[in-house]
């Protein structure tokens, strides 16, 4: 897949957006983080999300461990 890139500040409509958001949505999909995303293509993590809403996709719930406290055994 080519690099997503467009100028800093210019918006992006039309045939250009439906691009850039499947090549988003795509990402995305095989795993990489809105973050990295947003990195790579210099956009705000507004947009990006704002493409993959528009692609349609699940969002993954946010990183970090989701352990549960240990129960204390009953005597």
């Amino acid at each position: 897949m080519e690099p997503l890139s467009s100028p800093p500040n210019r918006r992006i409509v039309g045939e250009q957006r439906q691009a850039w958001t499947a090549a988003v949505t795509d990402r995305y999909r095989s795993g990489e983080s809105i973050r990295t995303i947003m990195r790579s293509t210099g956009r705000s993590y507004g947009f990006v999300r704002a493409l993959l809403a528009e692609g349609g996709v699940t969002f993954r719930p946010r990183g970090g461990s989701h352990r549960r406290r240990a129960r204390r055994e009953q005597p």
